[in-house]
């Protein structure tokens, strides 16, 4: 009755071993680092910059736990905080010869001292959130009329393409805020250039007024197309902020919409708000340029002469020089999508750009007068540029054009995202700002490590002494409870923060009102006179359907917080709903496999150890004289 199957304990037993191992990494805490990454955006740092690290420590004479190549930078750990000064100063001063033009970002990090077997088996620690490691806070907002104002002006230029290539008379075409108004003379045009307009650009709406002797048609975004154009223009100034923001090898950074129009930005471990604003708020400005190949400029990138008048000197990503004509044929403002792909003829790596309409009769003017010449699409940062290609003009290009050349599909995904992410799609202002110590962040992880400890300990001493072997057996599955829930947030690589504190310590209270309805069940079953095997047998499956209700009405309460709520709700959230799956498994499969290996082979059991079982009187009747 009371016994599981062997399968049953199998399972027991490798949760429980799960448990502990993907625990651990959170006992060892972290070790100061030094993390290589790159400082521009044409810079890729790969696999081969680990033994160049390696090296220049040796060198340095000094000897890192480890150096490691990982995502998109490399690592090395040490044991004290004077070796990593001194390894970040020897790396910087060897990578970053010229300390105005640094290529190389050499930043002071904080790496997990778990030994590597752990980190084989992918046991990572839990990240730790602004509020427990200290670090650096920004709301921004995002200037939401700009977007409008600069999708206006692609519009107009649309516009008065369209109308030019279909050879429809205007009287002028001007822009009035986010409205394009077009004025004609005559109602017929106005009729033909209103239905290839709405036909050409769906995501405007019309409104025909007269303006003195002319008749203006007056263009606006439609509500949902101007809230997707917001949509997409703080989507990707999230995606640019993380860019940027990895390249510094930030550890963990949140970087989130919080609102129609605002970004949070969470840079655990910095401390210096100058060079974090100074990194989130850099402006990338991409250009395209002809390459001036006269004999003078052959001269002077064989270093035989200067650079002729009117162009500048670049390198390109080879090494190699590259002389550059100063006048820009295009600039980012023109570049409306970059996405890689492959050539349908050679399926060699290529990137497809698209422009819009006053870009393509650029591309259309300039190549059709420079078949076979380069083109250098050139990305600048705090004044200094970067060639990030220079392909061959091949022929007469238009609003969409491919660029290729001795490219893998990876450096075609980087050089697509380079170009799209290039720059803010809309200027963002820091509204708020605040910096976390990390003596403020380890107060906040002693103080809630504290509660739940203590939380803990109480609620074992009232259990053991209330319900007294059932009340050890309550413990223990809180216990394992515990450790499946700090699993499962390691696995999933979570970031622990207070509110997720805060949820784990109620999760132990909620935890163990399932043991106190099965322990008060089972007592209930005894107070009836039943065997205790029954007893047992029936406390549990009779309680269970009650703890099924109560955890599943508080899982839907969580799923709310999950899908509402951002931010330091989120968080909690996630703790909560996942501890409500780790206590529904320990309370009731965890502890009924204690009970059952201590109680179910007792086949002649008369009495169990769950404390005090009150039971009524037995009324004596009252004998008549």
């Amino acid at each position: 009755m009371n016994r599981y199957p062997a399968w049953k304990y199998a399972l027991l037993v490798v949760a429980l071993l799960v448990g502990l191992i993907y625990t651990l990494p959170n006992v060892f805490g972290e070790a100061p680092a030094v993390q290589v990454s790159s400082g521009k955006a044409t810079l890729k740092v790969d696999a081969t910059m680990a033994p160049r690290v390696q090296d220049l420590l040796t060198k340095a004479g000094l000897q890192p736990d480890f150096v490691q190549f990982e995502g998109n930078s490399v690592k090395a750990r040490f044991q004290d905080l004077d070796a990593q000064r001194k390894a970040k100063d020897a790396i910087n001063a060897a990578l970053n010869p010229d300390p105005t033009n640094p290529g190389y970002i050499v930043a002071l990090n904080l790496l997990s001292r778990s030994p590597h077997w752990l980190t084989a088996l992918h046991a990572l620690p839990m990240f730790l959130g602004l509020d427990l490691r200290g670090g650096v806070y920004f709301l921004m907002q995002v200037d939401m009329k700009s977007a409008l104002t600069k999708k206006a002006e692609a519009l107009t230029g649309d516009i008065r393409t369209l109308l030019r290539d279909k050879n429809l008379r205007h009287a002028g075409i001007t822009r009035d805020t986010n409205n394009v108004d077009v004025r004609f003379r005559d109602r017929e045009t106005l009729a033909a250039a209103r239905k290839l307009l709405t036909e050409q650009l769906p995501d405007l709406q019309w409104l025909e007024t007269p303006d003195g002797t002319e008749i203006k048609l007056s263009g606006s975004l439609k509500p949902d197309a101007a809230k997707r154009v917001q949509d997409t223009a703080i989507a990707q100034n999230i995606t640019t902020l993380h860019n940027r923001v990895n390249e510094l090898g930030v550890a963990e950074p949140v970087i989130q919409q919080q609102g129609a129009d605002r970004v949070v930005v969470q840079l655990p471990g910095v401390q210096d708000t100058a060079k974090a604003k100074d990194i989130i708020g850099r402006t990338a400005t991409l250009e395209l340029r002809m390459v001036d190949d006269s004999t003078e400029a052959i001269q002077a990138m064989k270093g035989s002469g200067p650079v002729p008048f009117g162009t500048e000197r670049f390198t390109d990503r080879d090494g190699s020089p590259l002389v550059v004509k100063r006048q820009v044929v295009l600039t980012g403002e023109n570049l409306t999508d970059a996405q890689p792909g492959f050539d349908g003829q050679t399926h060699e790596p290529v990137v497809n750009l698209t422009v819009d309409a006053k870009g393509a009769r650029i591309m259309k003017d300039t190549s059709r007068d420079s078949v076979g010449k380069r083109m250098a699409i050139l990305l600048f940062e705090k004044g200094k540029g970067e060639v990030v290609t220079a392909p061959v003009i091949r022929g007469e290009l238009g609003a969409n054009f491919q660029i290729s050349g001795r490219m893998t599909a990876g450096e075609a995904n980087d050089t697509a995202l380079l170009l799209r992410a290039g720059s803010l799609a809309a200027p963002m202002d820091i509204i708020e700002e605040k910096t976390i110590g990390p003596s403020l962040g380890a107060d906040n992880i002693a103080k809630g490590f504290h509660s739940v400890l203590f939380g803990f300990a109480a609620i074992a001493l009232f259990m053991c002494v209330y319900y007294q072997f059932f009340g050890i057996v309550s413990t223990l599955a809180l216990g394992f409870n515990l450790l499946l829930l700090l699993a499962l947030l390691s696995m999933l690589q979570a970031t622990l923060s207070l509110p997720g504190i805060a949820a784990i310590a109620l999760t132990l209270g909620m935890a163990i009102d399932s043991n106190v309805l099965i322990n008060e069940r089972i007592r209930e079953e005894l107070r009836v006179g039943k065997a205790p095997q029954v007893a047992i047998n029936e406390g549990y499956e009779r309680a269970f359907a009650t703890i099924l209700d109560s955890n599943v009405t508080t899982l839907i309460a969580g799923l709310a917080l999950l899908a509402f709520g951002s931010g330091p709700v989120r968080g909690f959230a996630v703790v909560h709903c996942l501890g409500i799956v780790t206590s529904m498994f320990s309370s009731v499969v965890f502890s009924r496999g204690i009970v059952n290996l201590w109680y179910g082979r007792q086949k002649k059991l008369k009495s169990v150890a769950i404390g005090q079982v009150w039971k009524p009187p037995v009324e004596v009747p009252a004998v008549k004289t």
